[in-house]
């Protein structure tokens, strides 16, 4: 009598509330593909012994979907299985698994080299033959888990490293260099796709007046304070604002005209108003104000990316110019 066509229900632990610092990690998730029950069993009963929490799939097919609600620390996959066998059923989950997170390792019957070379071709990180040499089963899965520890680590701490090198210090907005690279990105993008692209330069106003009369340990909260403004008009993905330098502000706008960037700029001249930073020594407010310059264009082969950070300087100083506290614009034909 054939088994039913379904994969056995996936462990839904109890919701168990536990304050972080006491917090337990846990316990990677194994995923046994076979469709010998007995030898599913064994697997499971191992698998548990280590302290892993198993789930069963009876085919390529089960294990698929499975694999899909779950990801799994490790898939432990039988080479012949009926509806599709574990070298298909290995090469499909390497076609969703992105990341190549999740290793796979073949349990065959089959010691022929052609096998070998078919599980590892198939994106299989490790094998064992049947019958199976438990221990070296248990140290090979360990390995493996180990392994995927350790990515995930190394891929967190590229991931902070990358921060660091693109992110400003002290405002933790992005830094000048990485405005260099995005805009020149961005500007050969918008030049492809022939699409508006706008810049904001945005200075604070008096703002060594404001170092001069409360301090630099102020001056830096103000920044702080004017930079999260800014990184939060910079709405959508494709947005970036950075610190161009000492208390000026730049926001990169792909796909935006000069009316959309004017709405941005708005809404950062509300906002920063909304801050209400008190500024005695200032010549236009008694809070902390800025003045910003606009730039808009569609970029093209003529001009190169450092003329829209020119226009937006020069409609800066036009703002700054004109009695601050305001922003001017400048469109490039």
């Amino acid at each position: 009598m054939s088994e039913p066509i379904h994969a056995d229900p996936i462990p839904t632990p109890p919701l168990v509330l536990v304050p972080d610092e006491h917090k337990v990690a846990a316990p990677p998730v194994i995923l046994v593909a076979d469709d010998d029950k007995v030898m599913r069993v064994c697997l499971r009963q191992v698998m548990e012994q280590e302290g892993y929490t198993v789930v069963e799939a009876f085919d390529g097919e089960s294990c698929l979907a499975t694999f899909s609600q779950l990801q799994p620390a490790v898939v432990l996959l039988d080479a012949v299985m009926p509806v599709m066998d574990g070298f298909a059923c290995c090469e499909r989950i390497k076609r969703i698994d992105s990341q190549d997170s999740t290793p796979v390792l073949m349990i065959t019957g089959l010691e022929d080299d052609a096998s070998v070379d078919q599980a590892f071709q198939a994106g299989a990180a490790d094998f064992v033959t049947k019958p199976i040499h438990w221990q070296v089963l248990r140290q090979r899965v360990k390995r493996l888990i180990q392994q995927v520890e350790l990515y995930a680590e190394l891929k967190k701490a590229n991931l902070e490293l990358k921060r660091l090198a693109t992110s400003d210090g002290l405002t933790q907005v992005d830094n000048r260099r990485h405005f260099d690279e995005y805009l020149q990105q961005e500007w050969l993008r918008m030049q492809r796709e022939q699409m508006p692209m706008s810049l904001i330069l945005c200075d604070i106003d008096f703002f060594k007046a404001f170092n001069d009369t409360y301090g630099h340990q102020a001056g830096d909260e103000c920044l702080q304070k004017v930079a999260q403004v800014i990184q939060k008009a910079a709405k959508r993905s494709i947005d970036l604002a950075a610190r161009y330098g000492g208390e000026e502000f730049a926001v990169i706008l792909p796909n935006t005209d000069l009316e959309g960037a004017e709405r941005v700029a708005l809404d950062i001249q509300a906002h920063i108003a909304g801050l209400q930073i008190f500024h005695r020594n200032s010549k236009v407010s008694q809070h902390v104000t800025v003045s910003m310059g606009i730039a808009s264009t569609i970029p093209n082969q003529i001009i190169p990316p450092e003329m829209l950070i020119t226009a937006a300087d020069r409609a800066l100083y036009q703002a700054k110019d004109s009695g601050r506290n305001q922003f001017r614009t400048f469109s490039i034909p």
